[in-house]
């Protein structure tokens, strides 16, 4: 049984300072993703033992980054997607297993008043070729803040939400499109109607106590993982971020 972890921290020192260590020890995964390290190379010296440590890091400051962390030493690691354009804000790591490969990854937000629509089309399907492609080789586990709440059940206020960065029909379309490929959200697979499961909520408005919050953070698999699907969950009760914890336990 291998348990993985994927959690957008928002800022790692800043969730460093609200008990990342702390949690990261309790969860105990053997594969933990974190995207929206806001990190450079340098900036922190994370100390967790038992763990093989992957860093991707934005060019622009402050900005985005993913990292993963995992007990076995994976058989190689690869950083972006091999496409300049989409390089340069540290959002994708694969890391090859012998079963499978994990992929950590921090979707591009659409924007205010969606400014980076465009952009985020051309990087949808970018990433679905680049899993295709990881595919053809062995089965794909990808993780991270996708930054699309998929189906109305998602999140909390559909109706208002409907042309808004995260819950386009553009961006539920790319969705759709890549559990279209052959991918699994895992999540779903175990709990297809339940509703007020979110992994994210505004800062603002008392969203989280209200649980006024969206589902955007995933754990998908290659449907031919499907039978080695063991559990999902979310784990709502964990603070230090805008964003909690979900989790996957696989075969």
């Amino acid at each position: 049984m291998k348990k993985m972890i994927s959690w957008n921290v928002n800022g790692l020192r800043a969730c460093v300072g609200k008990g990342f260590l702390d949690i990261f020890k309790e969860l105990d995964a053997d594969i933990f993703c974190i995207q929206e390290s806001k990190l450079q190379a340098g900036q922190i010296d994370l100390d967790i033992p038992g763990y093989y440590q992957y860093w991707s890091y934005a060019d622009k400051k402050g900005y985005s980054g993913t990292a993963l962390f995992t007990k076995e030493e994976p058989l190689s690691v690869v950083y972006g997607l091999g496409i300049d354009v989409h390089d340069h804000e540290g959002r994708v790591i694969a890391a090859e297993y012998e079963d499978y490969y994990v992929v950590t990854c921090y979707t591009p937000n659409s924007q205010n008043e969606l400014a980076r629509l465009p952009y985020r089309m051309e990087w949808e399907d970018a990433f679905r070729s680049y899993l295709k492609k990881l595919e053809e080789k062995k089965p794909v586990i990808f993780c991270g803040d996708l930054n699309v709440a998929h189906r109305e059940i998602d999140l909390k206020n559909p109706k208002t939400n409907r042309k808004n960065a995260g819950f386009t029909d553009e961006e539920r379309g790319k969705f759709s499109e890549l559990l279209s490929a052959g991918f699994i959200d895992t999540y779903r697979h175990f709990y297809p109607d339940t509703e007020g499961a979110y992994s994210w909520w505004s800062y603002r408005f008392k969203a989280r106590e209200k649980n006024a919050g969206w589902r955007i953070d995933y754990f998908c698999v290659s449907e031919s993982l499907r039978d080695r699907l063991v559990s999902a969950s979310i784990h709502s009760e964990i603070m230090g971020s805008d964003h909690c914890p979900v989790e996957l336990v696989i075969q």
